[in-house]
């Protein structure tokens, strides 16, 4: 995963949406050490790949994307897609909550996935 093509899809997403980045950090951890940000702060008892908080005001990101790397293992061989694509596809998936996007429904999880694949093309490019 290269931290250059994170930083340039982060620019892309939020100025696309009008937000700006203070800072977004996006942070490593277990399956149980997500369960338990899950559990204390969602109320939710159930693993998860990613997590996000944003701690900025209205249109400032000042954010954390917590993701359990496990997790996105599993997903990739599950799904039969490279570790890397699938934790790109996690990281932008956290970025495009932070802009607001929702996906309890399937019609918002078919919606939010077009435009993941979106910026999935974005970060395969050699140019990004």
């Amino acid at each position: 995963m290269s931290e250059k093509k994170v930083t340039l899809v982060a620019r892309e997403i939020f100025g696309l949406y009008g937000y700006n980045i203070n800072y977004c950090n996006v942070i490593f951890l277990s399956d149980n050490e997500l369960l338990e940000i899950n559990k204390s702060f969602l109320g939710h008892d159930y693993f998860t790949d990613i997590i996000t908080f944003n701690y900025g005001e209205r249109k400032d990101i000042e954010a954390e994307l917590y993701i359990s790397l496990e997790r996105v293992m599993e997903n990739a061989e599950n799904l039969h897609v490279k570790l890397e694509d699938e934790l790109y596809r996690v990281i932008i998936h956290g970025m495009l909550h932070l802009c607001g996007f929702k996906d309890d429904t399937n019609e918002l999880k078919n919606e939010m996935r077009k435009i993941e694949d979106k910026f999935l093309e974005l970060v395969s490019r050699e140019t990004i």
